[in-house]
C-alpha cells in the first residue's frame, strides 16, 4: 500500500513515504506493548493534564493544520478549520469526564454485601481510520482509549500520511511517552498477518468501508479480538410538508454537500412527501445548480474536489448507470474539464432499484431525490437501505416528526436538523453501518474491561 500526499485540486504528487517493513509493524506493537504495562498505572489526572494540552496544540496550530488536510483530502479551508476544532473539544471533553465515566457504576446484589463495576484498560488497540475527517476520527478512537490507560497504534489512510505524522508529534509534544500513540505506515496484509494476530493487540477500531469492515472483522473474530466498525451510510432525509421550505433547502445542501459530499452521515436520499415535493425539488435543485466547486484553500468555498480521482471516476460510474437506466438529472450530473478530482454538485430523480444510485453510497457531491404518498411509504422507504448510521426528519410538528425519527432503523436520527456530532453525542449504526458506539460516555467503555469488583456480605 503507498503512502503519498496528493493534491487532489491539481493531481500533483507532493510526497511519497514508505511502508514500514514487517519487522519495523513487528517492533511497534512491542513497544505499544511495553508502554501499556507502565503507562496504564499512570494517575488519571496525570494522563488528563496531557490530553488537556493536546487540545491546546490543536487550537494553537488551527492555522497550520487545517492547511494540511485542506492540501492531502480537498477539504474546503473553512470546514478544515472546523475539523480542528471538534478534535480539540474531544481530547478536551475525555480529559473532563474519563474519571468519572471510569467509576462505572455501583450494584445491588441480590446476595449481599457491595458490588461494582469499573472501568479498566485493556491493553494495545489497534485504529484504522479514513481520510474524510483525518483529525476528527481519530481524536473519536485515541482520546476515550487514551484516557482509559490502553496504548494506541494508528494505520491512517494512505491519502492522508503528513496528517497522521502530524498528530503522533503532537501527542509527544502534549507529554505522552513515546509510544502511548505509535503511527504507523502499514499496509493492509501487515494489518492482517501481524498486528491483528498479536496477542498483545486487545481491539480493533475501524472507520472505512463496508468491505475493509468485514475483512478487519474476519481477521478479528478468528484471532478472538473485540471490533468496532463505523462503515457506510446512506442517510435519509425525510421531508414531511413544505411549510418552511427555505429553511429545509438550506439543511438539505449542508447536509449532502458539505466535506464535498464525503462523509457516512451526509444526508444523501432525501424522500419528500408529494404534497411537498414540487416545491422542495424546485429550490433544492436551484441551489444545487448555484454551487460551483472551488479552490479548497479559498475560506469562501463551501465544495472543493474530491478526494482522488480514482474517486471522481467512481461517482461519475454511479452517476452515468443511474442516466443510462431512466434517472433525470436535476442538476450538475458532469465534471470540469481540467487537471484533479472535479466532479459538478449534482441531484438525480427518478431512481429505481436496478440503478447502483438505489443502494450504493455515493461518496460525494450527488443526492438523490425520492417522491413518496405518505408517512408509511418514507418511512419503508428510508428503513429498505442495507445502511443504517443516521438519518433526518424534517417536519412543521414536530411531535408528528419525533414519531416518524422514532420508526427510522438507524443508529442516529434528528429532528428538523442534518446528522452532527458533538463530544457528548454518541455516535454508531446498525446494520452495514457497523457496531459499537463513539463518543459521549459509551465511547469509552468500547475497549474497557467493565471489571467486577464484589465483596461479599458477612454469612
Amino acid at each position: 500500500m503507498a503512502y503519498a500526499t496528493i493534491n487532489p485540486a491539481t493531481g500533483e504528487t507532493v510526497k511519497e513515504f514508505e511502508t514500514a517493513s514487517d519487522q519495523e509493524v513487528r517492533d511497534t506493537v512491542a513497544r505499544s506493548a511495553e508502554e501499556y504495562k507502565s503507562w496504564r498505572n499512570v494517575p488519571v489526572a496525570e494522563r488528563a493534564a496531557m490530553m488537556h494540552r493536546m487540545a491546546e496544540l490543536y487550537r494553537e496550530r488551527q492555522d497550520e493544520l487545517a492547511a494540511l488536510i485542506t492540501l492531502e483530502m480537498g477539504k474546503p479551508a473553512q470546514q478544515a478549520a472546523g475539523e480542528v476544532q471538534i478534535a480539540a473539544a474531544i481530547y478536551d471533553y475525555y480529559a473532563d469526564n474519563a474519571e468519572e465515566f471510569m467509576k462505572g457504576r455501583t450494584l445491588n446484589p441480590s446476595t449481599g454485601g457491595e458490588a461494582r463495576v469499573v472501568l479498566d484498560s485493556t491493553g494495545v488497540l489497534l485504529g484504522i481510520m479514513p481520510w474524510n475527517f483525518p483529525y476528527y476520527q481519530v481524536a473519536r478512537f485515541a482520546a476515550p482509549n487514551v484516557m482509559l490507560g490502553n496504548t494506541v497504534i494508528l494505520k491512517h489512510a494512505g491519502n492522508v500520511p503528513q496528517s497522521a505524522l502530524v498528530q503522533e508529534q503532537l501527542f509527544h509534544e502534549a507529554g505522552f511517552p513515546e509510544d502511548v500513540y505509535i503511527n504507523v505506515f502499514a499496509s493492509n496484509d501487515q494489518v492482517a498477518e501481524i498486528i491483528i494476530p498479536d496477542p498483545a493487540v486487545q481491539g480493533v477500531s475501524l472507520t472505512g468501508s463496508e468491505r475493509a469492515g468485514a475483512s478487519v472483522a474476519a481477521t478479528a473474530g478468528k484471532n478472538l479480538k473485540k471490533v468496532v466498525l463505523e462503515l457506510g451510510g446512506s442517510d435519509p432525509f425525510i421531508v414531511l410538508d413544505d411549510s418552511n421550505v427555505e429553511r429545509t433547502v438550506k439543511q438539505a445542501v449542508s447536509g449532502r454537500m458539505s466535506n464535498s459530499g464525503q462523509a457516512c452521515t451526509n444526508s444523501k436520499r432525501f424522500i419528500v412527501l408529494e404534497d411537498a415535493y414540487d416545491t422542495f425539488v424546485e429550490n433544492f435543485a436551484q441551489a444545487v445548480q448555484g454551487i460551483t466547486p472551488g479552490d479548497p484553500t479559498d475560506e469562501k468555498t463551501f465544495v472543493g474536489p474530491v478526494s482522488t480521482v480514482g474517486a471522481r471516476d467512481e461517482i461519475m460510474e454511479q452517476v452515468q448507470d443511474a442516466v443510462a437506466k431512466g434517472a433525470t438529472v436535476l442538476a450538475g450530473g458532469g465534471k470540469p474539464d481540467k487537471p484533479g478530482a472535479w466532479i459538478e454538485p449534482t441531484l438525480l430523480a427518478d431512481v429505481t432499484p436496478e440503478m447502483r444510485a438505489y443502494a450504493e453510497e455515493i461518496f460525494g457531491p450527488v443526492a438523490v431525490v425520492y417522491k413518496v404518498k405518505d408517512v408509511d411509504e418514507a418511512v419503508e422507504l428510508a428503513n429498505s437501505s442495507p445502511f443504517g448510521l443516521g438519518g433526518s426528519v424534517f417536519g412543521a410538528d414536530e411531535a408528528a416528526a419525533l414519531e416518524v425519527a422514532q420508526r427510522v432503523d438507524s443508529g442516529m436520527v434528528f429532528v428538523n436538523a442534518v446528522t452532527d456530532t458533538a463530544p457528548d453525542l454518541p455516535f454508531g449504526g446498525v446494520k452495514r453501518s457497523g457496531v459499537g458506539r463513539e463518543l459521549g460516555p459509551f465511547g469509552i467503555e468500547e475497549f474497557a474491561n467493565k471489571k467486577l469488583i464484589h465483596t461479599p456480605g458477612k454469612k
